[in-house]
């Protein structure tokens, strides 16, 4: 089965790179869109300027007036028509010539007396309405023929003028406003654009570089970044880095200690279970034999042990949560306790539960299970013969309190800062342990949003542990 290896400089390939989003392209698009924006507020401001002018200085209303001036001097109905005619050809041309305005300004001239002395051809078949009395001197519009014409109409003592102007529609004049601004745009773009792309391609330089040295940099690299930016926008991204580095060399230094010293207590009863096990295989005294089989079953039990602590603060240290239970807290502890109670009888230790009948709540019962587990095995396993171990439980508004205090040997003030790292263990005690309980206690407190603090123990001796958990708002 052979495989064939992808070119980067195939088409596919330049086809990835050229539709992939990056900022420059970003950059050049918008500023593409500041221009369509920037032509659309344009040609709306040249829109609204030209409906005001219309409303309040109609030139209509000014050509109109201009030609009833010119006419006032002439007296010979002919030479009057001979005036408008050559006028309505004149400004057809005007129009035309300019491409701006549509169609023909149509005249129609009479004099005082009301004969009709000109009217322009085209004005039999628009049939358009005649000269309304009130009309004279406002500007009106009527419709012929699917257009829409503006209508001016005036006199003076020898002649009355109408003047039948196309009206331009809005669609028209937007249409010509637009092509007309559009070639300034266009003019102008390059000498933005080439500058924005220029700025932000010179802009990005330092991100390059910065991700061109992390990628350099070896996968087991976890030293600050050593980019020294300069910019003020990429000092907080170094700074986060080096940041995140830091955690993740603190959190691979936490992990291999961790192995090292899980590796070390393990090798400890793995060697007594070997040396036990090669005595009771070579040893022809049977007393001999029962005795390395004792000690091998407690190095069984003491790894099995291990072996499960290592498993619940490995669970505990696990991003991933379990989803809070409803439970009876009161009625729950008291079942714990009496899982506590061979164990302390055969110590002659007397345990007590100080807590209300029922206590119902939401908790994280794996974590929950942990702290009390942890905390009465340790008092049971450290206090001397014939003490007492106290357990209270109790609610202070969204606040969960656990006690468990001891009457036993107690913690020196010199190692109570300590007891909670992993596999620490107190000097002075008989009993054996892993060194694992109260870093346990300590992280699913933690994770239960909570804490546990050390403090003083049952009569002024031995030690106890205060822990504190928030209660959900439905509790």
């Amino acid at each position: 089965m052979t495989r064939t290896m992808t070119d980067p400089r195939t088409p596919h390939s330049a086809w990835t790179r050229l539709t992939e989003p990056t900022l420059v392209r970003r950059s050049v698009v918008s500023v593409v869109l500041a221009f369509v924006l920037v032509w659309a507020v344009l040609l709306g401001y040249i829109f609204i300027t030209y409906k005001h002018t219309i409303t309040n200085d109609p030139g209509l209303q000014k050509y109109g007036d201009a030609l009833l001036v010119s006419l006032q001097d002439l007296t010979d109905p002919a030479h009057a028509a001979a005036a408008i005619a050559s006028t309505e050809t004149w400004t057809y041309i005007r129009r035309r010539q300019s491409g701006i305005f549509p169609g023909k300004t149509l005249h129609a001239l009479s004099d005082a007396a009301g004969n009709p002395v000109f009217a322009s051809p085209e004005l039999k078949t628009l049939n358009l309405p005649p000269r309304q009395p009130q009309a004279v001197g406002v500007i009106t519009e009527a419709s012929a023929q699917g257009s829409v014409y503006r209508i001016y109409t005036g006199h003076n003592a020898r002649w009355a003028l109408q003047v039948f102007e196309p009206k331009r529609t809005d669609a028209a004049f937007l249409a010509y406003n637009g092509r007309f601004i559009l070639p300034y745009l266009l003019l102008a773009m390059p000498f933005v654009l080439v500058p924005v792309w220029l700025s932000v391609r010179n802009g990005l330089k330092p991100l390059q570089q910065l991700a061109s040295r992390i990628a350099r940099r070896n996968t087991d690299d976890l030293q600050p970044v050593g980019f020294n930016a300069r910019h003020r926008e990429l000092k907080p991204l170094e700074q986060s880095l080096d940041t995140l580095l830091a955690r993740m060399r603190q959190k691979v230094e936490r992990e291999r200690a961790f192995v090292q010293d899980a590796a070390h207590e393990i090798r400890t009863p793995l060697a007594v279970i070997t040396a036990q096990a090669h005595v009771m295989a070579r040893s022809q005294i049977e007393e001999e034999r029962t005795q390395a089989q004792a000690h091998m079953e407690q190095a069984i039990a003491r790894t099995s042990h291990l072996a499960q602590q290592l498993l619940d603060l490995a669970a505990l240290d696990e991003a991933q949560r379990p989803a809070p239970r409803d439970l009876d807290v009161a009625q729950w502890l008291r079942a714990a306790l009496a899982q506590a109670v061979p164990q302390a009888m055969a110590r002659q230790i007397e345990l007590s539960l100080d807590a209300p009948d029922t206590l119902p709540t939401r908790l994280d019962l794996p974590a929950l299970e942990s702290i009390v587990h942890n905390l009465i095995d340790n008092a049971v396993r450290y206090t001397t013969a014939g003490g007492n171990v106290a357990v209270g439980l109790r609610q202070d508004g969204a606040l969960l309190h656990l006690v468990v205090q001891d009457d036993g040997p107690g913690i020196p003030f010199t190692e109570r800062s300590r007891v909670f790292e992993r596999f620490y263990r107190g000097l002075g005690h008989a009993a054996n342990g892993s060194g694992l309980g109260l870093a346990i206690v300590r992280q699913a407190a933690l994770r239960m949003g909570g804490q546990v603090q050390i403090g003083e123990g049952l009569s002024g001796q031995g030690v106890g542990f205060f822990v504190g958990i928030p209660l959900p708002h439905s509790a």
